[in-house]
């Protein structure tokens, strides 16, 4: 499911992220949603008016099925560089709520390094921006971003840095997302 708009009534009280500020509440059960959005394991509704981001382990609150999030599978040993494709690949399934265009794709991802730690242990250390300073979902993305990469097989540690240099803007944007958003 990409973009919809489902309506459904809420099974359960929920935890959910307040678009585009990061507050958390807790939406009631029996209210109506409408699903707006359906990225990356996360939802985005609108709920009497407002915009709401609520985490995939929550699907069972609308109504859906919880997809089990599970670490990337393991094969030949981890170098740095396939961890590094990997870390690349998960980022790709982290979304800004209000655009269906992944983070990568954005251009939000300014740096990304791995640093081994112990055999068969490494670090990612990501440098990465949002499309506006008072984003107040920075935070969430941030947060989203590090636990995709701690599901990487062989990834102990994950750090995300919001920068704000250089200054984020739609030429940074790959020539799919500049399609997929109209800006061609």
């Amino acid at each position: 499911m990409q973009a919809t708009n489902q309506e459904v009534e809420l099974k359960r009280d929920v935890e959910a992220s307040v678009v585009p500020v990061g507050t958390k509440v807790t939406l009631q059960k029996g209210e109506h949603a409408y699903i707006t959005q359906s990225l990356g394991g996360t939802y985005t509704v609108i709920v009497n008016g407002n915009m709401f981001r609520i985490d995939g382990k929550d699907a069972d609150a609308l109504g859906l099925e919880v997809t089990a999030q599970t670490a990337t599978p393991s094969g030949a040993p981890a170098t740095p560089e396939s961890i590094e494709k990997q870390a690349w690949d998960a980022m790709k399934t982290c979304y800004d709520p209000e655009i269906p265009v992944n983070i990568v794709d954005l251009g939000l991802i300014y740096d990304c390094k791995i640093a081994p730690l112990a055999e068969a242990s490494n670090r990612v250390d990501v440098k990465m921006t949002l499309t506006a300073p008072g984003c107040g979902m920075g935070p969430v993305l941030a947060q989203n971003v590090q636990n995709k990469l701690l599901m990487i097989e062989g990834v102990d540690e994950a750090n995300v840095e919001v920068v704000w240099d250089p200054p984020w803007h739609q030429s940074m944007m790959t020539d799919a997302a500049k399609l997929q958003l109209g800006l061609y």
